[in-house]
């Protein structure tokens, strides 16, 4: 067992990011453990030889029990941990892709409990396992959050927020030779935004002008990474002996690392006022405007 290396990655639905990352890392030799919720189907990752556990890393009983699997199957150590359970929507019916100010926080806290406080949880259960390994923990990030992408604030928020734990994290765990990396992702195809299509603009929201807009943006095709591309960038960068703090890696994601490092802030002010014709709401009459 000692000379085996494991892999454990969160949130492996089919087609998506983890299950990528899960196959490549399989590709590599490594003992892969994938985790999905009670609903998911696993055969795409137990036909390939991958252990399936069902977890919901919003819940302390789950990642528990998640643990103790883990001690019987790695002997309670762990090369690579991959935080990559994600959503981008707080229900199961609707995507969360809105306006800040039509945000409804309480709406947004399960997108928070899966995105922040779920990789943090995780973390905290098996950080002794990666201390053993002298491993490395990967927290599958965000270009969002890193720039002002408009109707993501809460999708954004809890990116930049799992963004900056993972630094902290890093400096906090390098003296026990764990290394942590933040992959900030560029556009990939995932179905992350899936439940979005149907959902339109609240008709007293102050943006309702922009609705055909809105909606055409919802249903746009972006020009994105497949899924097995991003994981094969990925995981040649997280077994270097030194990977990159952060690792920008995805279509745009070059773009947007440039902007954010060589342009001022208000550049996306102009930037995505102009990709989104917000200066059009400069035309809205104040009796439409919602005040309450």
């Amino acid at each position: 067992m000692a000379s085996e290396r494991f892999a454990l990655i969160t949130g492996c639905g089919y087609g998506g990011i983890g299950h990528a990352l899960a196959s490549r890392l399989r590709k590599e030799k490594f003992e892969v453990i994938a985790t999905l919720l009670p609903h998911e189907d696993a055969h795409h990752l137990e036909s390939e030889g991958i252990h399936v556990t069902r977890t919901d890393v919003t819940k302390d009983e789950s990642v528990e029990e998640l643990k103790q699997t883990l001690q019987k199957l790695t002997g309670g150590r762990l090369d690579i941990l991959i935080n990559n359970a994600s959503v981008q929507a707080p229900s199961s019916i609707t995507g969360y892709t809105m306006p800040a100010t039509d945000t409804k926080a309480a709406e947004v806290q399960k997108m928070f409990s899966v995105n922040v406080f779920g990789p943090m949880r995780v973390v905290h259960y098996l950080h002794p396992f990666l201390i053993a390994a002298k491993g490395v923990i990967v927290n599958t990030g965000s270009i969002g959050g890193v720039c002002p992408y408009v109707y993501g604030a809460s999708y954004n928020a809890s990116k930049a927020a799992l963004q900056h734990y993972g630094n902290t994290l890093r400096v906090e765990l390098r003296p026990f030779g764990v290394r942590v990396v933040n992959v900030i992702s560029g556009e990939v195809a995932t179905n992350i935004l899936k439940n979005d299509h149907g959902r339109s603009l609240p008709e007293d929201s102050v943006y309702y002008p922009m609705n055909d807009a809105f909606v055409a943006h919802l249903h746009r095709t972006p020009d994105a990474m497949k899924p097995d591309q991003y994981a094969a960038g990925v995981v040649k960068e997280i077994l270097k002996k030194s990977p990159a703090a952060w690792f920008w890696f995805g279509n745009s994601s070059g773009l947007i690392r440039f902007i954010d490092t060589f342009l001022p802030r208000t550049f996306w002010d102009w930037f995505f006022g102009r990709l989104f014709g917000l200066g059009k709401l400069a035309d809205t009459q104040p009796g439409k405007i919602r005040l309450s």
